[in-house]
Order: structure tokens, then sequence, then C-alpha cells
């Protein structure tokens, strides 16, 4: 079952798609939110409606959110923050825990790229996040943005000129760029004491694996890197996000993202 849901912070909408598994009314499940990437949205690259269809096939509901400025919610990308970000996050898993088809115990979270780095924060700041997977998690951003750069391209300079910088037909803010530029991504990660899988392809130009490899000198001993030969990352091939998909799948299972122990229906294409 779908479901669409509006969700409001600080006076704007959020708008959201619910993914509900097949099951006896009044039951509740196990749920996962996703957090899409910079200048994404809810349907995101990597398929987080394949995703969410595998999940709701094994049990476990989802919640895929348009952050604002993003998708359909309300708001204008030149208004984006990361710190705006992980608050509208936050205040989306707060909210979903209320829902009447939710086990509020049983809440998980996916991230892609930015929003891996969004996620990770939130499951460290937000108590009681029971698994967090993260998908290619642009941690390389400060370093990058810091650096004065983006894509290769000056930011000083472009939004001297203009009065933002263009990032693929979006307008970045000099307050976004500064938001960024100052953001602790592994200091303030590292406080959540959740099981964590890291899922990152060795072959990715936009942010390199060895800054997803950094993630575990600041965990505690509870993330696991997973490198995939190959995968780019968008994870652009038939084969390599069927596996992604499926590692998500099998680790939020085995850490309690699930009701039972599901006998997996075969992987849908995306």
């Amino acid at each position: 079952m779908i479901r669409y849901h509006d969700f409001e912070h600080d006076g704007l909408t959020l708008r959201s798609t619910v993914h509900i598994p097949d099951g006896s009314p009044g039951t509740r499940w196990p749920v996962v939110v996703f957090v899409h990437g910079f200048t994404s949205n809810r349907f995101e690259l990597p398929s987080f409606v394949g995703m969410s269809r595998l999940l709701a096939d094994n049990g476990i509901a989802s919640v895929r959110v348009d952050l604002s400025g993003h998708g359909e919610s309300d708001g204008d990308f030149f208004d984006v923050t990361i710190s705006g970000e992980i608050a509208e996050a936050r205040s989306v898993v707060r909210s979903v825990r209320a829902f009447d088809v939710v086990d509020p115990d049983r809440v998980g979270l996916v991230g892609m790229s930015m929003g891996g780095v969004v996620a990770g924060i939130v499951a460290a700041e937000e108590p009681g996040i029971r698994a967090l997977c993260l998908w290619s998690p642009a941690a390389v951003a400060p370093f990058e943005v810091g650096g004065g750069y983006l894509k290769g391209r000056s930011l000083a300079a472009e939004i001297a000129e203009k009065g933002y910088f263009d990032a693929d037909g979006h307008r970045v803010s000099q307050a976004l760029v500064d938001d960024i530029a100052g953001l602790d991504v592994y200091g303030r990660s590292a406080g959540y004491g959740g099981p964590v899988r890291i899922i990152h392809g060795d072959k990715d130009d936009i942010t390199p694996v060895e800054y997803a490899r950094r993630y575990l000198e600041y965990y505690a001993g509870n993330a696991e890197l997973e490198v995939v030969a190959g995968a780019d990352h968008a994870w652009g091939t038939v084969p390599h996000r069927a596996r992604l998909h499926q590692s998500t799948l099998d680790f939020l299972t085995a850490n309690g993202c699930c009701r039972s122990k599901p006998s997996a229906r075969a992987q849908r294409p995306s």
C-alpha cells in the first residue's frame, strides 16, 4: 500500500510517500526513513522507490520525503542549508514514530550521498535509531567546499559574479557554502552506537571511497564498510543496484528492522 503524507516543519510542508506492507489491520511495522542527496528528491538515482518496494515485500514500511527546496516540498533551494536538512530529518523521524502503522522502537535510516551525511548525524543526535545504512556518503563535501571549490569550480568567484553558485541548475547560497564548510561530519556522526553499514563503490568519482573509510576511525567498532568493485556514485548498473538493495535489506533485517525473519521475495527490477 502507498500513502502520501505531508509533514510540517518550520512553516514549510515536506511531502512524502509512505510504503506499507500488506498485512493485518492494526499491525505496527518496522520502518525505514530515507534521506535523499544534494539537489535530489525522494525518488533518488539508486532508486529509493525500488528499495521501498523490496522493503515492503519483506515486512518493512518506509517513508521517502522531499526535504525543503527539493522535489514537491515547499521552499527554495537557495534557502537550503545542511543544518536545516538535519533539523528537518529529525522532525520527520519524530513524526513517523507517531504513525499508527509504525513500531516506534524499530526505526532505521538510509541516506544517499549528502543524505548519507545528514542521516549519519541524525542517527547520532536523534535517540532510538535502530540501524543506519549509508549509501555513497558525501563526507568529502566539507573538505572540498572548505577548500573553496565544488566540482572543480571556484565557489567564491561564481558567487561574487552571480550572487549564487550554479549546481546543476540549483542556486547554491553563500549560507549553504559556509554551512557545509563548517560541518564536522565525522565528529557529529560518531556518537551513534547502533549498527552501521556503509556501502560505497570503488569507482565513485563524486565522493572517493577513502572518505567513507574514514568513518570507521570514528565509530566505536559498530560500523562496517562494504566496498563494491566497479560501482559508481549513482549505482548505475542493474547488478550494482541489485547488490546495493539486497545488502541494505540483509543489514536491516539482521539488525532488528523486521518483525520476524521473512523469506525475501526476488529482487524487483529498479
